[in-house]
């Protein structure tokens, strides 16, 4: 069969494959929207992930280089620091007792200096007393702030004082008791 006709192709069938065929093409064409549109999404997201990334890099590779930088100068400082500290304190340690013992003297000194200044309070307060109170308090007490000589040589001038004031008051009293005893009047007959 071999025939110049042109062949017969039913349209319908023609139709809905070419429709069939159409449906799919602007299926694939969404999808191929949809995945363009997700691709550039995903490549704008990359970039900007890349972007942080080579920040982030970079900003470790500035910390790195300060790092080396500060290990190269300060290290070395601090090493310099911390000798000499430890020269200073080995230095404090040697002088420590040497301060200590002229502390020691010189709290000494001040306990004495107090001890001082407190007796001449007590003496200048004892100065200051009236002579009567002084007498009194070295005859009648022990408190007072004399020597034992002093307090015994008072003592016995006032019992001597007393003993011959005694003994003039007994001559006084055995005097006007005689005299009353005989009826003499003073005044016009004196006692011979």
């Amino acid at each position: 069969m071999t025939s110049n006709c042109p062949t017969y192709v039913p349209t319908g069938k023609l139709e809905a494959a070419l429709s069939r065929a159409s449906k799919k093409a602007m299926q694939y064409e969404c999808q191929m929207k949809n995945l363009e549109v997700r691709l550039s999404e995903s490549l704008s997201n990359f970039r900007a992930i890349d972007s942080l990334i080579q920040e982030s890099y970079s900003g470790l590779q500035r910390n790195t280089r300060r790092a080396e930088r500060a290990l190269q100068t300060q290290v070395p400082h601090i090493n310099g620091e911390l000798d000499e500290s430890l020269r200073v304190l080995s230095d404090l340690a040697d002088t420590l007792p040497t301060v200590q013992s002229e502390l020691a003297d010189i709290r000494v000194v001040y306990d004495s200096g107090r001890q001082k200044a407190k007796t001449l309070v007590s003496e200048l307060t004892w100065l200051d007393t009236e002579f009567y109170e002084r007498w009194r308090c070295i005859i009648f007490t022990s408190t007072s702030p004399v020597s034992w000589r002093w307090k015994a040589f008072m003592r016995f001038l006032f019992t001597l004082s007393f003993i011959a004031c005694t003994y003039l008051l007994w001559l006084l009293l055995s005097g006007a008791y005689r005299a009353h005893r005989h009826r003499l009047v003073w005044g016009e007959r004196l006692i011979s």
